[in-house]
């Protein structure tokens, strides 16, 4: 029960330090991976005029998105 309690205290630590560093910075300079544009790239292909800023449930629900 140590060590578990103990790997879940540096787990959350961890989360903390990444959850702090991606959030001061500005999205459209975060890169992720190396390969974050080919990915959004492939994404856009597939899902050409899904709005990413604001997603509406109920518009993803709809029968042409599905």
């Amino acid at each position: 029960p140590r060590v578990e309690l103990a790997w879940a205290m540096k787990a959350h630590q961890h989360a903390q330090v990444y959850f702090n560093l991606i959030s001061s910075v500005d999205p459209k300079f975060l890169n992720l991976t190396k390969v974050d544009e080919r990915i959004y790239e492939e994404f856009r292909k597939t899902f050409r005029d899904l709005r990413v800023d604001v997603l509406d449930p109920e518009e993803l629900k709809s029968e042409p998105a599905k």
